[in-house]
């Protein structure tokens, strides 16, 4: 019997699904994991290497490969299956192939009883997040993308690094689509608690332009890392244990997922990037941030730039 005890089930162990699965062992963060794969030996194979790791885990995870029947107990689904972005592609050029696989993964969970919550990893993970969503009927507020967690902490870290202090004292936000238009919210940027705008006053000490370059540093961080090493899973497998540990625990804490605006920042009916109070029930709230008149413009664009892109293939 199942009682009070936290599922998750992966879907997909490919090298993000793997670092997620390896983070929430290591962080000891739920009693069962099952890993799903097409390859269904490679999820075995995979689930045989981090049960050996166990005897060194803060606490014991039972894991095991499985299939989506294994989805009806599950309290969290995290999909990280599809196609990777590979060097010279944007994560919009993904839309199409990806978006058949996961109408299929979707439907095949849905099927088996599933009724928790989805996060969805995979590129482009704000309109992905809105197919899953659309393929399962469920609330809005139980379908969560990663959205820009990633973004803001390379954010986070670059300005830690920046300022010469510690990244959990930065508090920043990267928001809109997690790709090229997304978008730095300055104007709510602080260090501890001096607002940025005070550190801008020393001149000689720090420039708006260093600022920039660092954003630009951000936004351009996969092209980078994909250049040199062909894809990226770290940092996106452990920003996916943070939204895990959110919801599990219920946090009631801000992170910047893609979530469904209705009527936020005045859009409505699209998945996008944006801080949102997250707890057990999924989304409780979209944060609406007060923006600047050039940040709001910047942040229409990148709806706009979603909404195109999705719809010849929704």
């Amino acid at each position: 019997m199942k009682q009070n005890i936290n599922r998750v089930v992966l879907v997909g162990t490919g090298a993000v699904g793997c670092s997620y699965a390896y983070a929430m062992i290591n962080q000891g963060v739920a009693e069962e994991l099952v890993l799903v794969d097409v390859n269904e030996a490679k999820a075995e194979g995979e689930a045989m290497d981090l049960k050996h790791g166990i005897p060194f885990a803060p606490s014991p995870t039972k894991i095991w490969s499985g299939s989506y029947a294994d989805c009806k107990d599950a309290d969290l689904v995290v999909i990280t299956a599809g196609l990777p972005q590979k060097p010279g592609e944007t994560r919009l050029d993904l839309v199409e192939k990806n978006t058949k696989i996961f109408k299929e993964i979707v439907r095949g969970i849905m099927d088996n009883g599933f009724d928790g919550i989805f996060l969805i990893a995979t590129n482009p993970v704000d309109i992905l997040t809105y197919v899953t969503w659309k393929e399962s009927g469920l609330p809005k507020e139980r379908v969560i993308g990663s959205g820009t967690t990633l973004d803001t902490a390379r954010f986070r870290y670059m300005l830690s690094d920046y300022f010469d202090v510690d990244a959990r004292n930065v508090h920043a936000y990267i928001i809109g689509e997690h790709g090229d238009t997304e978008l730095p919210v300055w104007s709510h940027v602080s260090v501890g608690v001096q607002k940025l705008e005070k550190f801008l006053k020393d001149e000689e000490l720090y420039k708006q332009e260093e600022l920039d370059e660092i954003f630009t540093n951000v936004r351009d961080a996969a092209y980078h890392i994909i250049n040199r090493k062909g894809a990226t899973y770290y940092g996106i497998g452990m920003s996916l244990v943070r939204v895990t540990k959110a919801i599990l625990n219920n946090e009631n804490c801000i992170l910047t997922v893609s979530a469904h605006l209705d009527g936020q920042y005045g859009h409505k009916d699209v998945y996008i990037g944006v801080p949102a109070v997250i707890n057990r029930n999924g989304v409780r709230e979209v944060m609406e941030l007060e923006l600047r008149d050039d940040e709001q413009q910047k942040f229409e664009r990148s709806v706009k730039v979603l909404k195109e892109t999705m719809a010849p293939v929704l």
